[in-house]
C-alpha cells in the first residue's frame, strides 16, 4: 500500500527534488505542509521532519471526480518527505490501492493506475 524509498540526499534538498519532479512530471504542488515545523510551532517535542506535498493532475482530478464526486475527499494525491531515525524518506500511500477501497469503477481504477505510475516515477526521480 505504500512506496517509501530511503535517499541519501538531506530533507531539504529532497523537498526541493522532488518539487521540480512534481513539475517535470507534468502535475502541480498546490500546497506543502510543513508538519515538522507546525507541531513545534505548537509546543510539541517534535525532532524530526516531514513535508507533506499535496500535488495533482487537473486532466486526471477532473477524470475522477466526474465519474464519482464523492472522491474528492481522496484527493489531491500526497507524496511526503520526512526523516526517520536519522535518514530521509521520500513515500506516498499507492493511489491505486487506495482508489480500488473506495470505487470498483474500471475508468477510475485505470486513472489512479496512471497516476501512481507517475507518482511513483516523481519520488524515484527526487531521490
Amino acid at each position: 500500500m505504500y512506496y517509501i524509498v530511503e535517499t541519501n540526499k538531506s530533507f531539504n534538498q529532497a523537498s526541493t527534488d522532488l518539487e521540480s519532479a512534481v513539475i517535470h512530471h507534468g502535475f502541480g504542488v498546490l500546497h506543502v505542509h510543513d508538519l515538522g515545523t507546525t507541531l513545534r510551532s505548537k509546543g510539541i517535542a517534535f525532532n524530526q521532519e516531514c513535508k507533506i506535498f499535496e500535488v495533482c493532475n487537473p486532466a486526471q482530478a477532473a477524470k475522477v471526480l466526474s465519474t464519482d464526486m464523492r472522491l474528492n475527499m481522496a484527493l489531491p494525491c500526497r507524496i511526503s518527505v520526512y526523516t526517520e531515525k536519522g535518514k530521509t524518506q521520500i513515500g506516498l500511500i499507492k493511489p491505486a490501492q487506495m482508489l480500488s477501497a473506495l470505487s470498483q469503477d474500471a475508468a477510475l481504477v485505470q486513472v489512479a493506475k496512471e497516476v501512481e505510475e507517475k507518482t511513483i516515477q516523481m519520488v524515484d526521480e527526487a531521490k
